[in-house]
């Protein structure tokens, strides 16, 4: 069995177990090690298998909490949410991000720039081995949100990955992505923006992220299926790095 098959299998066993133990919405369910403890197999899928349920809405992850149950057992957890599509999720991170990147330059301590290398490390690991959850890239995002010393924007952010997670469109485009040269290029476009961070340039920062978040927006352009009637790609075209 392939490993993108083992982890749809525990996601579906997981489900019944949260049936079997009588969980309700907005309890804390078992943890990542106990699941892998129940079903004998690697935390690396059993991550995977918690990211889709995440990703469907049926459980919410909360760093430094736990796992929570978001819908009842046999809710169709797909369609609690209204979807935003990844490319009007794209445009607003363009908008967003390269503006707190730019404000990142200007307040950035050398500890954040210790972290986000780190971050980058991690990055670097996960693409080589194919393991984990790329819990680097969301990482190096939200410390570049944190050195800007505000937590509005830090929160602002975090709720953009949130949103993310919780996509059944970014899902979708998501199993598409099997080439990892797409992330060694974006793991690229991360060094191209600490090194603006370190030299403290704002307006070298603010390019580089939208620069970023530009060749993500043409890579999923390219994966995705223009004819699908939820694609909107001609909908949210990106900003000019001016307006970013």
């Amino acid at each position: 069995m392939t490993a993108r098959r083992r982890y749809r299998e525990i996601a579906d066993r997981l489900r019944a177990e949260i049936v079997a133990r009588g969980y309700r919405p907005g309890d804390r369910i078992l943890t990542e090690r106990q699941i892998a403890e129940v079903f004998d197999v690697p935390r690396s899928v059993v991550r995977e298998a918690v990211m889709m349920l995440e990703i469907e809405g049926f459980v919410e992850v909360r760093k430094g909490s736990g796992i929570y149950l978001l819908v009842e057992p046999g809710a169709r957890s797909g369609d609690l949410r209204d979807d935003i599509g990844p490319f009007e999720l794209l445009q607003a991170r363009q908008v967003l991000e390269s503006a707190i990147a730019e404000q990142a330059a200007r307040t950035i301590t050398k500890p954040y720039i210790v972290k986000m290398r780190e971050a980058l490390m991690l990055e670097a690991r996960e693409i080589e081995t194919g393991e984990g959850d790329f819990s680097g890239d969301r990482l190096f995002h939200q410390l570049i949100a944190e050195a800007t010393q505000n937590s509005a924007l830090a929160d602002v952010v975090d709720e953009l990955w949130r949103k993310r997670a919780r996509s059944p469109m970014w899902a979708q485009l998501h199993e598409r992505i099997f080439d990892v040269s797409y992330r060694r290029r974006w793991l690229g476009d991360h060094q191209a923006i600490l090194t603006a961070l370190q030299q403290k340039d704002p307006a070298a920062a603010r390019q580089a992220m939208w620069q970023h978040l530009e060749n993500v927006r043409t890579t999923l352009f390219d994966l995705s299926n223009a004819e699908d009637p939820d694609f909107d790609g001609y909908l949210f075209t990106s900003v000019s790095a001016s307006q970013g």
